[in-house]
């Protein structure tokens, strides 16, 4: 590049700058600074004025000229334009080295993601209590779970239980029911809404005798799991039936302390359960554990409905000692005035 290019690019960049000392949030003024940088090679640089320009302008609808208009379509094609050179640049510097997003470390794939911004950043956002420190996660890494094999391994017995039930559809009661003792928001229609619905083995902590004894097999499969115990909350054990075509308005749980476990037993195919930015079909047999506390829905676009076992396990990364405070202080909280409302899976 000449000298007398790159002065002139440099004193583009001044004048742009005059400009945004007085107005940090100036379009043509960032788009000019961005062409310059580009001019002297610094791309890395110009990108980064590109994607300022593109959210100061916002939805461009602030009164924005058709030139600016026009420039900013430029502008967002070299941003992205900019953006897959980078992230090819990356791919291939990686794989150099041995990365293979299908058995490489799943937590750096998934950085990789969000810098890219092809996945969205969600945390764990409890309604009700936070215990600090623990990991951030949505689905459980499966090698923590050491007796998920195990209840995977009675799948087709405990099923054979829920058939002898399903004959019964009158025992399943919709998941969210109104309570006259409590305020109650109606999430997205969900309230006394069968077609999510529920039978309980074990319900708020509280063991339903006449069901549970009428599945050995499923207790049976339960009885090495870590459970999460907290008298008159839970544990809760159940069979979950989500009516064909219905879906599970995205929301969060109440607590972080614990993983809730799905466990599908009847799958058709259409089944989608998404926690934060990661989407999963259910698949019988196929066993998980996710955190409730991130947001997370369900849908099901299959013509027959979909049922599961679901129960809640302690996370792994408490100690016995913080387990057992944990439940105290639940039970404390309980002893003054009434017990809170139930937990839920």
């Amino acid at each position: 590049m000449g000298n007398d290019r790159a002065d002139a690019l440099k004193i583009r960049i001044a004048e742009a700058e005059r400009h945004l000392a007085a107005n940090p949030h100036d379009v043509p003024a960032l788009i000019a600074k961005a062409d310059a940088l580009s001019g002297l090679g610094d791309e890395r640089a110009a990108t980064s004025f590109y994607n300022l320009a593109l959210r100061a302008a916002g939805d461009g609808r602030g009164g924005l000229g058709p030139g600016v208009i026009a420039d900013l379509r430029r502008v967002q094609a070299r941003a992205r334009d900019q953006t897959l050179r980078f992230e090819g640049h990356l791919t291939e510097s990686l794989r150099a080295v041995g990365f293979d997003p299908g058995v490489s470390s799943p937590r750096f794939t998934q950085s990789l993601e969000l810098m890219a911004g092809r996945k969205q950043l969600y945390l764990s956002r409890p309604l009700f209590y936070l215990f600090p420190g623990l990991p951030q996660v949505q689905f459980q890494p499966a090698d923590t779970l050491p007796w998920m094999t195990e209840v995977e391994a009675a799948t087709n017995d405990i099923r054979a239980e829920l058939e002898t039930l399903l004959a019964e559809p009158d025992r399943f009661r919709p998941y969210v029911e109104h309570r006259k003792d409590r305020t109650n928001s109606d999430a997205a229609g969900m309230i006394d809404n069968p077609d999510w619905s529920a039978l309980f083995l074990w319900k708020d902590g509280v063991e339903q005798e006449e069901i549970a004894r009428r599945c050995p097999r499923t207790m049976e499969a339960l009885a090495t799991v870590p459970l999460c115990r907290v008298p008159g909350r839970t544990p809760s054990i159940l069979f979950s039936k989500l009516g064909a075509g219905a879906r599970i308005p995205p929301h969060h749980g109440l607590i972080n302390v614990r993983l809730i476990c799905h466990l599908p037993l009847i799958a058709p195919p259409g089944n989608r359960f998404r926690v934060g930015n990661e989407v999963r079909d259910w698949t019988e047999g196929q066993a998980w554990a996710f955190d409730d506390t991130v947001e997370h829905e369900a849908r099901n676009d299959s013509g027959l409905d979909r049922t599961i076992l679901i129960f809640d396990v302690w996370k792994p990364e408490l100690t016995g000692e913080e387990r057992d405070l944990v439940a105290s202080m639940f039970e404390a909280i309980d002893t003054y005035g009434k017990a809170g409302p139930a937990w839920g899976v």
